[in-house]
Parts: structure tokens; sequence; C-alpha cells
């Protein structure tokens, strides 16, 4: 497998959380035609400040990102789509019918606040393959997000993905003690995609403060970043969290490490 890997570090902004709020206000009152927080104008403000692409992940329960907000980015976003999706059928026909420009597989239990962990695609079925084949030929290019663990690296270079993200929930958790130990798993899972041809994502998780550590992984071709730009932007507007973010970001330069 051959990809054009990027020269520098690309930002992909999930706006998920933008979605939460809204849900929380106007969750059994979808038809009012003045909802807010707006997932488009959130989008549009992200790109206006950098962000590379719009991350989205619709979840089966439906409970911050909508059917009709994917179809409504995809028609009206200036970037890219990334469209984060458990593996099930009625979600797959969404994103074929959608096309979105990337997707990415990650695993997907009601219980959890948020994604907790990376998919297993050791332990996959057949569906996993099938899905990644489906989007692929539509002309989507698929990551599968997946802990830092060498076998599940490997097979997702068997399944033929074009792109892993590397989950950093175990790296940002320990962050505050340093996160040597779970920094060295992402060094050498980054070094093992980038020799299997595969691109190297990372994302959850993922802050201001922690990023400069983070920068000792190589071949990191994009970021994906929701929580904390969200929240940041309370404070200081969306507009200039991804601004500050970006900024951070240009300092690593993904060729000086291939």
């Amino acid at each position: 497998m051959t990809n054009a890997f990027p020269t520098k570090m690309r930002l992909g902004v999930n706006i998920d959380h933008v979605a939460t709020l809204r849900q929380a206000r106007y969750a059994l009152t979808p038809e009012l035609p003045q909802l807010e927080p707006s997932i488009l104008a959130a989008a549009h403000e992200v790109e206006a400040n950098g962000a590379d692409s719009i991350t989205v992940h619709l979840r089966q329960d439906r409970r911050h990102i909508q059917d009709a907000d994917v179809y409504e980015l995809r028609e009206k976003i200036h970037t890219q789509l990334n469209l984060e999706m458990g593996n099930t059928p009625e979600i797959l026909s969404i994103a074929l019918d959608v096309k979105p420009d990337f997707v990415c597989l990650v695993p997907e239990t009601r219980e959890e606040i948020t994604t907790e962990g990376g998919l297993d695609a050791v332990g996959a079925d057949a569906s996993l393959g099938e899905t990644i084949a489906a989007l692929q030929e539509i002309g989507t290019k698929v990551s599968l997000f997946l802990d830092p663990v060498a076998r599940q690296i490997e097979k997702a270079a068997e399944l033929k993905a074009d792109m892993v993200e590397l989950h950093t929930g175990s790296f940002a958790n320990a962050s505050v003690a340093g996160g040597q130990e779970e920094c060295e798993l992402l060094i050498q899972a980054a070094k093992l995609g980038h020799e299997l041809g595969l691109q190297i994502n990372a994302g959850h998780g993922i802050t201001l403060s922690n990023l400069p550590t983070l920068f000792r992984v190589p071949h990191l071709a994009e970021l994906n970043v929701g929580h904390h730009l969200v929240s940041r932007g309370v404070f200081v507007g969306l507009g200039k969290a991804v601004r500050e973010m970006k900024t951070l970001m240009d300092g690593y330069l993904v060729s000086e490490l291939a």
C-alpha cells in the first residue's frame, strides 16, 4: 500500500459537543426553526480559523449529531468531512449515501459517555473488512480508531485500511504525570503503521498542554480534537481555540520525522 502523506500536521475539529449543547435544550423539539447552537455555524467558524476537516460521530442512539446534520455538513462545509461511525448496517447505509471524504470506524457502546477505547480489529468479524471495502469503493478513505497495539495496527494494514487513528486517551489521562510510557507505545505504533503504509492520525483527550509531549510521536499526519476546543471555546471563542491549536501544531513537520 502506498499513500501520499501530508508534510504538515492537519487538524480535524470534532464538533459533536456543540450538538450536545443543542440537544440539551432542543432534543424534544427538533422541528423548531431556530435551534442553537448551530452545528453548521460551528463548522464554518472552525473552518474560517484553520480547521482542515470537520469531524462528527453519528451514533446509533443519536445522542448529539443527527442524520440531518451529516447531510447538511456534507453539502455546505468548505473543507472535508470526516464521519466517525460504528460498524453497523444502519450507519453504513447513511455513510454510503452521504459519501464523506473520510470515515473513522470506532467502537461504540450505548453506556459510554464518549468513545473510551480502540476498535478490536483483530477480533472483529468479516463485516469489518466488507465495510472498509464498501466505503473505499465510493471514494471514501477509511481509518480505524485503534489502541497503540502492534497486532491491531498490523490487522488494519491486512484489512487494507487507508489510515489508523491512534487512541491517545490513555496518554492524555497519564500526561499529568508525564505520560512517558504511554507516549512510547504511541511512538512504536506510529513507526509500525508508517512502515506498513498506513497514514497515522491521532485523537482523544488532546489538549494544548499535552500536545508538546505528543510531538515525540513520529509520522503524525492529522489530529482530531473536539472536547478541548469546544470547552476552551466557552472562554475564548471557538475560532481562537482553533487558532491556538493550529499555531502550536505548526511546530511539528511530518516530513522531518518520516
